[in-house]
């Protein structure tokens, strides 16, 4: 298992840890505390919750002052009810680091992957944590869309552009592009947009042609689909709106 550059690997008991070497102390005392480091997040006084297949918890990582979000893995779908939390091999643990690091040196916003943690399930199969450095916070499209006023929604929709755009122009196809994949926080004043779930990215050539047409189509279908099915107050003239700010220079 390849390791980047500014990483470790780690083994407590039957648990292996990679992750970055400022954090390796910080998992080594969550696994002296508690058999999973998302248990031990659980468990702390004033841990935060976020809902998700599998409660995450932001938590600050011991010894340390870094606030990170601890997330256990679980298949969707189908798999989800077969397997559930169990996975061949490392899963895709591996390429979500690669990838989210790939992603940070494109200038494409996504949270640091400080580390994960793999967890034997027999069968060559393993349970699996990851932990993320925490995002400003702020929420999720649907969420703030909900309630914003015009004009926030405007500056929604243009970090959202801004954030296509460097998927663009890095070659960064994103297959699972949905609007609860795109969290929007208040960065210096402004409003931002993170990359969320980076492990279904897939990589091709700066700038080629279609990348960008297939992750603005992918968004605004799920756009539409928040709309219809949830009642997510989003029309076509703010659908439109955002492919004229993605498509505006020419992409």
């Amino acid at each position: 298992m390849e390791v980047p550059a500014g990483y470790d690997r780690l083994v407590v008991g039957r648990a292996t840890v990679i992750a970055r070497l400022a954090a390796l102390e910080g998992f080594r005392r969550a696994l002296a505390a508690a058999p999973t480091v998302h248990a031990w997040a659980g468990a702390e006084p004033d841990a935060e919750p976020f809902q998700g297949r599998v409660t995450a918890w932001g938590v600050t990582l011991p010894g340390s002052a870094v606030p990170v979000v601890v997330r256990h893995a679980h298949h969707g779908g189908a798999f989800g009810s077969l397997l559930g939390d169990r996975f061949r091999g490392a899963g895709r643990a591996p390429w979500e680091l690669r990838m989210a690091l790939h992603l940070r040196e494109a200038g494409v916003r996504t949270p640091d992957l400080v580390g994960y943690v793999l967890y034997p399930a027999g069968l060559g199969t393993c349970r699996i944590d990851v932990v993320t450095r925490r995002l400003p916070d702020g929420g999720d499209l649907p969420t703030l869309w909900r309630t914003a006023s015009t004009e926030t929604r405007e500056r929604l929709l243009v970090a959202v552009a801004a954030l296509l755009r460097d998927l663009r122009a890095g070659g960064i196809h994103h297959a699972d592009l949905n609007a609860k994949n795109l969290h929007l926080a208040l960065d210096g004043g402004r409003w931002q947009a993170w990359l969320l779930d980076v492990d279904r990215v897939q990589l091709g050539s700066p700038n080629e042609a279609g990348i960008g047409e297939r992750n603005l189509a992918r968004l605004e279908r799920s756009l539409r689909k928040w709309r219809d099915r949830w009642q997510l107050p989003i029309d076509e003239p703010a659908i439109a709106r955002l492919r004229t700010l993605v498509t505006a220079d020419g992409g």
